[in-house]
């Protein structure tokens, strides 16, 4: 699981700043301020918690356990539920959709899959005895 985690780390990183800079060169003259505030807002996660991937497969290796692959799968889900769902609103919104339905309840949903993995990260490092 460690070598999954950091290598989804480090993909999700590398689409981070792949996306930052779409939409800052390509998509920025199209959107106004606050599509480009949402869309940066979904790259700004997904490259906080792209590092946590790649620090949860280090600390994985000191702090082994089935909570670190429940982290692992949260913050996988969050990058693509949160940053997914806001680059699609605004993609979406700049484009002049309307009626958006259902997808800015996914962002809230990829917000507490964040949570979650935070929640099982400090739980895998707390129930270890020799920590």
């Amino acid at each position: 699981m460690h070598k999954q985690a950091l290598i989804t780390g480090l993909i999700c990183a590398g689409l981070g700043v792949v996306i930052g800079a779409f939409a800052a060169h390509g998509l920025k003259p199209r959107m106004d301020l606050v599509q480009q505030q949402t869309f940066e807002t979904g790259v700004r996660y997904q490259m906080y918690h792209s590092f946590a991937l790649i620090a949860l497969a280090l600390i994985g290796a000191h702090f082994p356990g089935e909570k670190i692959h429940w982290a692992f799968i949260c913050f996988t889900l969050g990058i693509i539920c949160f940053s997914g769902s806001l680059y699609a609103l605004a993609l979406l919104k700049m484009n002049g959709k309307v009626g958006l339905g259902g997808i800015g309840i996914i962002t809230p949903i990829g917000g507490l899959f964040f949570i979650l993995g935070w929640l099982f990260t400090l739980l895998s490092v707390l129930q270890q005895k020799n920590a």
